[in-house]
């Protein structure tokens, strides 16, 4: 493989994930999000585009002594409960930056993004005193490279 892999690869470790009008988030992890056209099954059993996309489903973890996050973030949350605010869908902007490059490598522009869990962390007190973390799992209606 040495000399296959071009210079400059992307980390898993430097991205950034932007919504306008939240403060920035500091996600510690930020699951890999899948999108999938659908389809459509033909008579002679094989598939066919539909030539639409399914939403897509992404969690992330943040610090819980991250407050100005965390408050910001469960006011996202809920917006999506009843009464739903019309601003519960926002866009966002995940960016991914390479090792040798400036500026972001790959970006993506998610559009209708929403909070629709949340979970807060296990404790207990024989831990070692890790750090806690709460996850919010997000739904997207469409993801469009930047």
């Amino acid at each position: 493989m040495k000399g296959s892999i071009l210079p400059n690869h992307i980390p898993v470790n430097k991205y950034q994930f932007i919504v306008p009008g939240l403060p920035p988030l500091t996600p510690t992890t930020f699951s890999g999000i899948e999108e999938e056209i659908q389809t459509i099954d033909l008579p002679d059993r094989t598939k066919a585009s539909g030539g639409n996309t399914s939403s897509s489903e992404a969690t992330m973890m943040i610090p819980m002594h991250h407050s100005i996050e965390i408050a910001a973030l469960e006011a996202w949350f809920r917006e999506g409960q009843d009464p739903v605010t019309p601003t519960y869908k926002k866009p966002a902007t995940l960016l991914m930056e390479s090792v040798g490059l400036v500026g972001p490598a790959r970006a993506y522009d998610l559009i209708g993004v929403w909070i629709c869990k949340r979970k807060l962390p296990d404790l207990e007190m024989k831990n070692e005193g890790e750090m806690a973390e709460a996850e919010y799992t997000l739904y997207i209606d469409q993801i469009l490279p930047a």
